[in-house]
């Protein structure tokens, strides 16, 4: 079965964008969220508040196991 992106329902702290993200490419949350606030630092904050309101639309919730 094909690994699918899904937002988290139980590690989320916003949208459970970067949770998610985390558990698709098999990383660590912590790492995920890091490398996230330095992008947004390097990039003036605007274009990553963006992209995850962007991701927190179009990516679907996990769904119940």
């Amino acid at each position: 079965m094909a690994k699918r992106l899904y937002r988290s329902v139980q590690q989320k702290m916003l949208g459970g964008v970067c949770a998610g993200l985390a558990d698709y490419f098999d990383l660590d949350i912590s790492l995920v969220r890091l490398i996230f606030v330095g992008a947004a630092l390097l990039t003036a904050i605007l274009p990553m508040v963006l992209f995850y309101l962007i991701a927190w639309l179009v990516i679907p919730v996990q769904p119940k196991e």
